[in-house]
């Protein structure tokens, strides 16, 4: 079992190094093996090399998360070449962070997750490159963009966040377009992050001006369940996805962090505790999908549920977030030590895409 061989490691660490037989480090090292071009420095969709592809531009950005995570835990320079390459590597892959260019950003989310994954960047090295382009972008989501012609996600009349514009007419906006809380929530962390940063009012002022405005259309507090989106003045959408419980909790923790009111915080635990008493197994399996790119979702909900209970405290947690480390590293593939999204059969010897490979070594980066 995971816990134990790493209690045991952890026992053993006064007397003598652990890293080269760390758990945590060789699923990691084992992902990027299998992932990451290392010519190009971005992650490729499948293992198998002789599939073409590269995995989705949003998710380059969770996957840097991870290697930034594994650099925190571990202090290792390995890691921050890492980091640095990933960077350098989806740079030239994007166009240089151009967010000008409305072909390879296209909607306003994938902007986004890299506007809160270079802003954590910086906290972390303090280079003023990734302070620029997280501030940049999120300018560009916020306002819009004026070689683009779109207006901007934010909705100024009726609060929100709108989740792309018409490529076709990109200054014209449909009132019913959806507002989605895969851009609601991350907007909140990105500008809660920027805040903590630069001490701009402003930035603070945004998160918590479309965090009331989220939990009022896309939360059920009485339950902890995200919505999907809003369209218009409809009812939400109540397809719940392991992500948005995600964002919702990191936007809660870092509110809750800012500003020491303790509804955030509520929040953030009553969103915990549905994905563990709703979404998950009887025996306490994160829920999966296999639809495109869902894969990834326990990766950015790792980020969350970590910070949660790293950040305030909220052990509770542990035991359910380390069984699904357990039984995903003990039905690993030994070969490859690649681990899958379904932690209840033996992880497939074949082509796995990157997405159902990432939940358990970003799991293992976050969590104590």
């Amino acid at each position: 079992m995971f816990k134990i061989y790493l209690s045991l490691l952890l026992s053993l660490s006064i007397c003598m190094p652990i890293a080269a037989n760390n758990p945590k480090d060789i699923a990691f090292d084992a992902f990027n093996d299998s992932y990451l071009d290392k010519e190009l420095h971005i992650y490729r969709a499948n293992s198998d090399t002789s599939k073409s592809g590269v995995a989705a531009i949003w998710t380059q950005a969770i996957y840097w998360d991870m290697a930034m995570n594994a650099y925190k835990r571990t202090k290792d320079t390995k890691y921050k070449q890492l980091m640095d390459n990933i960077f350098e590597g989806n740079a030239n892959y994007y166009d240089h962070f151009n967010w000008d260019n409305g072909k390879v950003w296209f909607i306003y989310d994938d902007i986004m997750w890299w506007t809160v994954s270079l802003a954590r960047a910086y906290e972390i090295s303090k280079e003023e490159k990734y302070l620029t382009l997280s501030e940049t972008s999120f300018e560009r989501v916020w306002i819009g963009s004026p070689v683009v012609g779109d207006l901007g996600s934010y909705d100024a009349a009726n609060g929100g966040m709108f989740w792309h514009w018409d490529q076709k007419n990109p200054g014209v906006r449909d009132p019913n377009e959806g507002k989605m809380a895969c851009i609601n929530y991350p907007t909140v962390i990105a500008a809660a992050t920027l805040y903590n940063i630069t001490k701009k009012k402003d930035y603070l002022d945004k998160a918590k001006e479309i965090y009331a405005w989220s939990r009022n259309a896309l939360f059920d507090p009485a339950s902890g369940r995200v919505a999907d989106s809003r369209h218009g003045a409809g009812e939400p959408n109540w397809t719940i996805n392991l992500y948005n419980q995600g964002t919702f909790i990191g936007a809660g923790v870092i509110l809750f962090k800012e500003t020491k009111d303790s509804i955030y915080l509520k929040d953030a635990i009553a969103a915990a505790d549905y994905v563990k008493n709703k979404m998950s197994s009887p025996k306490g399996a994160l829920p999966i999908k296999n639809g495109i790119e869902q894969g990834v979702y326990a990766a950015i909900f790792a980020q969350y549920i970590g910070e949660l209970i790293t950040s305030c405290g909220q052990y509770q947690y542990l035991d359910w977030i380390h069984y699904n480390i357990d039984q995903a590293w003990d039905k690993r593939d030994e070969k490859r030590n690649l681990t899958f999204k379904n932690i209840y059969v033996k992880c497939p010897t074949g082509n796995i895409e990157v997405y159902d490979a990432s939940a358990c070594p970003a799991l293992m980066q976050v969590v104590p």
